[in-house]
């Protein structure tokens, strides 16, 4: 798979398809949803096999994925959390809390990551 850049494109394979953002940098894996009030769509982490909730303002869900974009598993973490990391792990996709189960996102999908693409 080819490197990935910050950017935002479109995720398939959860039902409907979802506007996703792209944090690949250093700069925007740090910054995640720190300062956001929510998130639309969702924010994609990579490289990256676990994440904290710490200054966060809302609760968000966490789906763990391995090197081809299959989920690992998919957690809701409160603010002031820290998840432990994920060793298969190399992305990290999350979403304002609740979302994920309405998308059908469950342990065993796999999905798609089209760049470039404004969403749905």
């Amino acid at each position: 798979m080819a490197r990935w850049r910050d950017g935002t494109g479109t995720l398939y394979g959860a039902g409907t398809p979802v506007a996703v953002e792209i944090a690949a940098s250093y700069r925007a894996r740090r910054r995640g949803l720190l300062g956001r009030d929510g998130v639309t769509g969702a924010l994609l982490l990579t490289p990256a096999s676990g994440v904290h909730t710490f200054g966060m303002r809302f609760a968000i869900d966490v789906a763990y994925l391995d090197r081809q974009l299959r989920v690992l598993a998919v957690r809701t973490m409160p603010p002031g959390r820290l998840g432990l990391p994920r060793p298969c792990a190399r992305h990290v996709l999350e979403a304002s809390a609740g979302a994920m189960g309405g998308w059908g996102l469950v342990a065993g999908v796999r999905l798609t990551v089209r760049t470039g693409e404004a969403g749905p």
